[in-house]
């Protein structure tokens, strides 16, 4: 293929970015053929080619989506860009000092571990931790409650990611029986006066909530059952997911009522799109502070209002 081609061809596709299709379809199995489709595309198809017309016929011979294949094109080109201003905004967070605090909470195969990957993927692992804390010890069961999170809060220059956080204590923990009422009332008191001390003290808290629907969360735990790459995922409370949905809605909203304030608000997440929801709310953080190069961006760093935007009760809900 000429890469001197820049004729634009049907579908919207320039043939300047055909290389990155052709790595986006290499070895591809056929979308929609039936049953074990065999390989796509080989390499010497590929090395035949000379147009990007030439290209988008073969796509359609081997019945592949191409506005999919270019959907995917366009996600990485933009994640990509984003990852850039990310390492960019992680720079400025060491160079001045600041401490950004990043939870991330959601039900469960709402896709905040996905999520964090991407966010953490070109980060300087010096400056920055993902924080996965397990079932608390016997030890850590006789301390206050926010005793085992403060020890993970941010230092100077640090950003930290909270896969699930101390948020655990509002919906996972009442819906399966973990803690008791009592514990679970003083929590609700006393979580807007800790992040009230955090937020004076100079920490940045971020807080995301990954909504996704029932449908859609059933089909991603089937999918973790079923693909042995992904099996890892499971866990105990993923089984009863879907039968305590409802304690989970009624947790999740008393949640929001009573903890999302104006110093440390609540933002949710439609993530019934994974790659929306990774792409926006990368841009919310990014539209946290005004780092140095960010008006140099290439990509833009404002949230869509459809995918991202903060809590309110009139607001449409998905889960």
């Amino acid at each position: 293929m000429s890469d001197e081609t820049t004729s634009t061809v049907e579908d919207g596709t320039n043939s300047s970015n055909i290389k990155e299709m052709v790595e986006a379809v290499k070895d591809m199995p056929p979308i929609s053929a039936p049953i074990d489709p065999g390989p796509g595309l080989s390499l010497e198809e590929l090395s035949d080619l000379h147009s990007s017309r030439e290209f988008i016929q073969l796509l359609r011979t081997k019945n592949v989506d191409v506005r999919r294949i270019k959907g995917a094109v366009d996600y990485e080109n933009e994640l990509e860009a984003l990852q850039v201003e990310l390492v960019k905004f992680q720079r400025y967070v060491q160079e001045e000092g600041k401490r950004i605090a990043i939870l991330f909470e959601g039900r469960d195969a709402a896709g905040k571990g996905g999520t964090i990957r991407r966010f953490t993927e070109h980060l300087n692992p010096r400056a920055m931790r993902v924080v996965a804390l397990p079932k608390p010890t016997d030890e850590e069961l006789g301390q206050w409650y926010f005793q085992r999170y403060m020890r993970q809060l941010p230092n100077r220059g640090e950003i930290v990611f909270f896969d699930r956080s101390w948020y655990n204590r509002a919906v996972v923990e009442p819906v399966n029986g973990f803690c008791s009422q009592d514990e679970y009332e003083r929590f609700m008191r006393q979580v807007p006066e800790f992040e009230h001390m955090l937020v004076e003290d100079g920490v940045i808290v971020v807080k995301f909530w990954f909504s996704i629907s029932r449908e859609i969360q059933l089909i991603r735990i089937d999918s973790r059952r079923n693909n042995p790459l992904k099996q890892w995922k499971l866990s105990p409370l993923d089984a009863k997911a879907q039968t305590l949905w409802d304690g989970y809605t009624r947790y999740k909203e008393a949640m929001f009522s009573r903890t999302h304030t104006s110093y440390s608000p609540w933002m949710i997440v439609q993530a019934n799109n994974k790659r929306k929801a990774r792409l926006e709310s990368m841009r919310h953080l990014l539209s946290v502070l005004e780092y140095t190069g960010k008006r140099e961006a290439r990509v833009s760093l404002t949230p869509d209002p459809n995918i991202i935007m903060r809590f309110h009760r009139a607001a449409v809900k998905i889960d």
